[in-house]
């Protein structure tokens, strides 16, 4: 991809990257509410409107500084986190993974709805291709938020989890790398870790999925 292609697909992923973000923020607020925790509810935040959930750095700063850095190979960014009183679920453990879980599984719902998006316009005969680019980059970005999001490092929600089920020696260290964490992921970046042994094949996984099911539906445009 070349600097005009790179800044090309920039700008058309600003929607539904912030769309995205929101999406994974309300869901995980959404399901905090149904488990018992009205939290996230009481500040506003069971909402898709993405002023209640945006944050300048993580949501815009950070994401286009690891999309040019990485030459359009992947996103990352975060949102506001939802606040959650754990102490108001029934069972601690399991609606409190619930709740974390709901972000990644949002973004991956979020990725095949963009994906009807595009059997939409085709049987629309909507060949204009901002849109069908729009699209397109809508299932890669909540796909990279997908598999990002399921890494064990905290603050993200795959480290929750882990901090979650954690024995306490090890919780511990998962606690005590998080000021790291930033640098970890870049570091782990630059070197074609994360992106090869871990996001690439989450993301191709499933964007096969997608496609198959676009190509099912009698759309061969992509």
């Amino acid at each position: 991809m070349n600097e005009y292609e790179l800044i090309k697909s920039l700008a058309v992923s600003i929607i539904p990257l912030i769309f995205a973000l929101s999406f994974h923020e309300s869901a995980q607020a959404y399901a905090a509410y149904k488990l018992g925790d009205k939290t996230a509810y009481m500040q506003g935040r069971l909402t898709l409107n993405p002023s209640k959930h945006l944050d300048m750095w993580g949501s815009l700063i950070i994401p286009i500084l690891v999309y040019l850095g990485t030459k359009g190979a992947f996103w990352f960014g975060y949102a506001k986190p939802i606040p959650i009183d754990s102490r108001n679920f029934k069972n601690y453990r399991r609606d409190t993974c619930l709740t974390i879980m709901a972000g990644p599984a949002a973004n991956l719902i979020m990725a095949f709805l963009w994906g009807a998006v595009i059997v939409l316009l085709y049987y629309l005969k909507i060949n204009e291709s901002f849109f069908i680019y729009m699209a397109a980059m809508g299932i890669r970005i909540n796909l990279s938020l997908f598999a990002i999001n399921l890494l064990p490092i905290l603050p993200l929600d795959g480290g929750k989890i882990a901090l979650l089920f954690a024995p306490y020696k090890y919780s511990q260290h998962l606690i005590n790398l998080e000021k790291y964490s930033f640098f970890i992921i870049m570091l782990l970046s630059l070197f074609g870790i994360l992106t090869n042994y871990w996001m690439l094949p989450i993301i191709n996984f499933f964007n096969k999925i997608i496609l198959y099911v676009i190509q099912m539906s009698g759309v061969y445009m992509i």
